[in-house]
């Protein structure tokens, strides 16, 4: 994976997490919130991703540091394809469309990197 996939992937992760994370401290309902945009189809879709990604993510840990971080980060991978896929859906910037078919080919291949992983080692 070439380093600005990762930084770009990493900087998004951290972009909707940090905002997820500070309403959450407000105690803020999110089902009931407008959005900045006036509810966007995007932006409807981003939150979409980033809620079931959190949602995936919150797994029953077993103390294996290795298949935790993998059985943890497989919904991680997948948020971010579905982030992906909002951006080819909606978005207009040639490089940046590419940058999000970069982003969904190098996940797909992690993921099944990983789950691959979880199978040899019976996970």
């Amino acid at each position: 994976m070439s380093a600005k996939i990762i930084l770009m992937t990493a900087a998004l992760s951290a972009l909707m997490t940090g905002s997820l994370a500070a309403q959450e401290m407000k105690g803020m309902d999110h089902s009931k919130m407008g959005t900045p945009t006036g509810g966007s189809p995007s932006t409807k879709g981003f939150e979409d991703a980033n809620a079931r990604m959190h949602k995936d993510m919150a797994i029953q840990y077993s103390g294996d540091t290795d298949a935790d971080f993998v059985r943890s980060m497989i919904p991680h991978h997948r948020g971010a394809i579905d982030m992906a896929k909002v951006e080819l859906a909606h978005g207009k910037d040639p490089e940046i469309r590419k940058l999000a078919e970069a982003v969904i080919k190098a996940q797909e291949a992690e993921i099944a990197d990983m789950q691959a992983w979880l199978k040899a080692h019976g996970k």
